[in-house]
């Protein structure tokens, strides 16, 4: 799998876009195991956006997603519910779901004080990662980039209790090696601006599905593929 974050200025005006993709054009059954859960978490987040949602909300929102989906794959067991809270989502997503942005890629004023609701960050692991903890206004562009990574010094627990504190005992390290071999990680980022009733994509023209993904790397118009739709 290849991982490309590519920032693009037009006008002055920032994007950052991910895209995650079989080198071969052709997605393994693991690989598009993977890659579906994160274009879930990725669709889902876009669907639930509008004025009023918090964004720390929709990080979790997304965490529980694709924990789900582990779980449905076998790679992690027990309650979801557990697991966010003992914040094993770190372990799959140390990063936040996505940040503001605009002049710069990584616009400011994700803690501002007066601004933000909460500005103070949550210091739990992961949630200490979130750009943001705003609510969504009319006007506000984020990304949404949830990803979901293989990474072995967190599955073994190799940070110190200091900088971690989650429980291991939901993982299936076996079952996540047969994954490893084939995806280390996938991310799927897209950039959204906040209208009076939810997002709208700015990022379109960007095969997302696998299907167009695949149809693109064969050089066929992709764009055909779910007729165009996100």
């Amino acid at each position: 799998m290849m991982l490309t974050d590519q920032g693009h200025q037009v006008h002055h005006y920032a994007s950052d876009v991910t895209t995650s993709f079989p080198v071969n054009g052709k997605f393994t059954e693991k690989q598009r195991s993977i890659y579906n859960i994160v274009l879930k978490c990725n669709r889902a987040v876009f669907d639930a956006l509008k004025p009023g949602v918090n964004w720390k909300e929709m990080h979790l929102l997304s965490e529980r997603i694709m924990l789900e989906g582990l779980k449905e794959l076998g790679l992690v067991e027990g309650d979801v519910q557990e697991m966010l809270d003992g914040r094993l989502g770190f372990i799959f997503q140390p990063h936040g779901l996505g940040h503001l942005i605009g002049l710069d890629v990584h616009d400011a004023g994700g803690y501002m004080k007066g601004v933000c609701e909460t500005p103070e960050r949550d210091q739990r692991p992961g949630l200490k990662n979130v750009r943001t903890a705003r609510d969504m206004k009319t006007g506000m562009c984020m990304t949404i980039e949830p990803g979901l990574y293989f990474r072995d010094f967190l599955l073994d627990g190799e940070l110190t209790k200091e900088q971690l504190d989650v429980s291991l005992k939901y993982i299936n390290r076996e079952k996540i090696r047969e994954y490893q071999q084939e995806v280390c990680g996938v991310r799927i980022e897209d950039v959204i601006a906040i209208t009076d009733i939810g997002a709208e994509l700015l990022s379109f023209g960007v095969p997302r599905t696998p299907e167009e993904i695949e149809a693109c790397m064969r050089g066929d118009d992709w764009t055909k593929i779910n007729n165009g739709k996100i």
